[in-house]
């Protein structure tokens, strides 16, 4: 088998007539289930498209946040990796998607900006089968992906040929450089070893010296190494564990003990069933006696001086083994990263990342006692593994005693940094399998500690698992719900209480889901904003009102003429081509800004003010209305207020549902509404449900309601109807109230 390096560098140097056979050449094995994942969603759904055209399915389609678990769960066949954006940063990311992988090596198609020199080795950094460049056609992805498949099974036919195993393994060590290795091949069915001539000549014996018994090589490893060794190739056998890479002691056939390194991947078939183990041996006594250097090498992290996955992966089937054996002393697995330091990188520099991340390492191994095992998983991700343990105290101190090593700043040649981090905790026992799946845990309660808001440590239990599966199934579900248009608009009418009149509707998102019914936005929205689902969503959203106001702008009369608000999410907000596309929208549907309000809430304002301004000037000139959503909930800000061109602020519901019971809330609403009259806003009060808080509103000065004392929300069809009863009078409130009362609103319809 070819190493990545000169079958990345071939297909690089592919000629167009191969690409081109390929495009023609029907796929010959079956469909490969693809993980996508870029932080653009438009190329993530070009990608969809392609590989749904080339024969093959998408078991996910993520932000890179998300991309390890996706990896984890949907077990894809080929991950393809948008590294455009995330330069060196995507090496830790492809690293962290191929350790959370149950393949043995998942196959990894980069998509990259260009084809240049430095952009490729970024590819090759990260140990890209193949790439693309962007923009992507969606011929020339399926072309990949099949050439990625021949080739992996042209390889896999090479391994399992053992009249062919020592070509193959001949090119594997002329591609890597090492052609001095000797190479074995373990068949793991029949339980033979094979090792090549070389393999034996390296020991001083000749072919016919050993045979094909697995003892043949245990036998002459020295005692101290020799249960390490076979824990490791245990370990790869029974569990999910690849690549093996050891170094250990073995007997010379004049007696002497050789240093050798030896290298190996797993071989599986189409069931996942472990087949064989294959890898080479080499000699490293020369290399300073295997000292500290060639230790630190191979086995260690070269930025941090901490154990690297390597050795992490040893010292955590050692753990494992031992607690198996010896049910009374557990032992935890810590898994930690940095809260926001992609922050670091972007503002400060990468160089200054790197010298966080060894500052970090030295103070977290001074918080850990020295009988625990602290290791750089990659990335900003570190695991602990706390051995010897009574019960979970001892983890969560252990946890406690790192997380108060990052109360004080971090002092990077005079540059003062805070920083925070997220731990997860697992902890062993009985019902755990394999190793691997404590790593699983740990980092699934640290997703669950950042979700608690940061800086702070969870500790795994089924139910994290259990809302693991549950949001994976949701996600899916959205996926198809976008594709097969699931989603519903719903109208709430905003109602002026100076004259009672429907000035316009408020547009709010359901979905019809086919198994659970009509779903409210807080049970799918957080997961959508997550999956960057939520752009394709608000796109439509803000289309379908638009499309449906106008409508209702040229059936009824209103002076003036009705208006429709959108809420726009702090992910759509942040897109460069937010107004290109709002454009777009206006002059597909016909209508005119200023018959349109964005509604975006404080907090997305006021963390990225200066790109909030620049894009709130831009919206303006598209004539559209701005509203702040929750005024009141976030930072309230004076000053941002009168530097931000804002029509209107919104009255959080929590402030108007307590403001008769509780003076505080009551205050507040007369200070939002005090503020904005000073500054010549208008204020929609949200929430409104008794006939006393639209009392106590009114006398506020409060300009307009929405709530379900007026309506609940309606689908299109119900609000064609309420603005059809309303035609005929001035005072369309007092109007909803009669025909409630008498039972013929469709305002009640609709709410029960």
């Amino acid at each position: 088998m070819e190493g990545p390096l000169p079958w990345l560098r071939r297909l690089l140097t592919g000629t167009h007539e191969e690409l081109a056979a390929h495009h023609r050449r029907p796929s010959l094995d079956p469909s490969w289930s693809v993980l996508l994942v870029s932080e653009d969603a438009d190329l993530r759904d070009e990608l969809e498209r392609a590989v749904d055209e080339a024969g093959h399915r998408c078991v996910a389609a993520c932000a890179p946040r998300r991309a390890k678990v996706e990896a984890r769960n949907g077990r894809p066949d080929v991950a393809v990796i948008d590294l455009r954006t995330l330069g060196m940063e995507g090496v830790a990311l492809a690293e962290g998607i191929r350790a959370s992988s149950r393949r043995a090596r998942l196959p990894i198609l980069a998509i990259l900006p260009d084809g240049g020199r430095q952009s490729v080795q970024v590819a090759v950094q990260c140990g890209a089968d193949d790439y693309l460049v962007a923009p992507v056609d969606a011929a020339e992805v399926g072309a990949r992906l099949h050439l990625l498949q021949e080739r992996l099974r042209s390889a896999q036919h090479l391994y399992e040929s053992n009249r062919e195993l020592q070509t193959a393994f001949d090119r594997f060590l002329i591609a890597s450089g090492g052609q001095n290795d000797g190479v074995w091949d373990w068949d793991v069915t029949s339980g033979t070893v094979d090792y090549s001539p070389r393999w034996k000549e390296m020991l001083g014996y000749a072919e016919s010296d050993i045979g094909t018994s697995p003892e043949d090589w245990f036998e002459r490893v020295h005692p101290d190494d020799r249960d390490r060794l076979r824990s490791v190739i245990d370990g790869n056998i029974v569990g999910n564990v690849t690549p093996l890479e050891h170094r250990y002691r073995i007997r010379h056939a004049d007696g002497t003990y050789l240093w050798m390194m030896t290298r190996g991947e797993v071989i599986r078939d189409d069931r996942g069933q472990v087949r064989r183990i294959v890898g080479r041996q080499t000699d490293i006594s020369d290399e300073e006696g295997s000292g500290r250097e060639l230790h630190v090498g191979s086995l260690h992290d070269p930025l941090t001086r901490l154990p690297n996955r390597t050795m992490l992966m040893d010292r955590l089937r050692h753990a494992f083994a031992r607690a198996q054996r010896e049910p009374g002393r557990p032992f935890a697995v810590l898994f930690f990263d940095l809260d926001r330091f992609k922050n670091v990188n972007d503002s400060l520099g990468h160089l200054t990342g790197d010298k966080l991340l060894r500052v970090i390492a030295e103070r977290v191994q001074r918080a850990c006692r020295p009988s625990d095992t602290v290791a750089r998983f990659g990335g900003d991700e570190f695991v602990i593994i706390v051995e010897n343990l009574v019960d979970v105290r001892g983890a969560t101190s252990a946890a406690e005693r790192i997380q108060e090593e990052f109360r004080i700043p971090f002092d990077l040649e005079g540059l003062e940094v805070f920083a925070s981090i997220s731990i997860g905790i697992a902890v062993w026992n009985p019902s755990y399998a394999r190793p691997e799946d404590l790593l699983r845990d740990a980092d699934t309660a640290m997703y669950r500690a950042k979700a608690m808001g940061r800086n702070s440590f969870a500790v795994f239990d089924e139910q994290m698992h259990a809302r693991v599966v549950a949001t994976l199934k949701l996600e899916t579900d959205l996926r198809r719900a976008i594709a097969r248009e699931e989603f519903r608009a719903y109208y709430q009418p905003i109602i002026s209480l100076a004259d009672g009149r429907i000035t316009g509707f408020e547009v709010l998102v359901r979905w019809q889901h086919p198994e659970r019914g009509l779903l409210l936005p807080g049970e799918f929205i957080r997961v959508a904003e997550e999956m960057g689902a939520i752009i394709q969503i608000d796109r439509w959203v803000a289309e379908e009102a638009c499309r449906q106001l106008r409508i209702w702008q040229n059936q009824f009369r209103h002076n003036p003429p009705l208006t429709v608000s959108v809420n726009v999410s702090g992910t759509q907000f942040m897109q460069p081509d937010l107004v290109t596309r709002i454009d777009h929208i206006l002059r597909k549907t016909g209508l005119y800004g200023r018959s349109l309000t964005l509604e975006v809430t404080e907090s997305v304002l006021m963390e990225n003010a200066h790109y909030a301004a620049e894009m709130l000037e831009q919206l303006r000139s598209l004539d559209i209305g701005i509203s702040i959503d929750d005024f009141g909930t976030g930072y309230s800000s004076l000053a941002y207020l009168r530097r931000f061109k804002i029509d209107t602020l919104k009255i959080d519901y929590s402030f108007v549902s307590r403001m008769l019971a509780d003076e505080e809330s009551s205050e507040i609403v007369r200070t939002i509404t005090t503020l904005a009259g000073n500054l010549h806003k208008q204020t929609v009060a949200e929430g409104v449900e008794t006939r006393s808080q639209l009392d106590a509103l009114r006398e506020l000065k409060v300009d307009r309601i929405q709530g379900i004392y007026a309506s609940p929300p309606l689908p299109a069809d119900t609000a064609t109807q309420l603005l059809e009863q309303t035609a005929s009078v001035d005072d369309h409130l007092k109007k909803i109230l009669h025909d409630r009362m008498h039972h013929t609103s469709p305002t009640r319809r609709s709410a029960s």
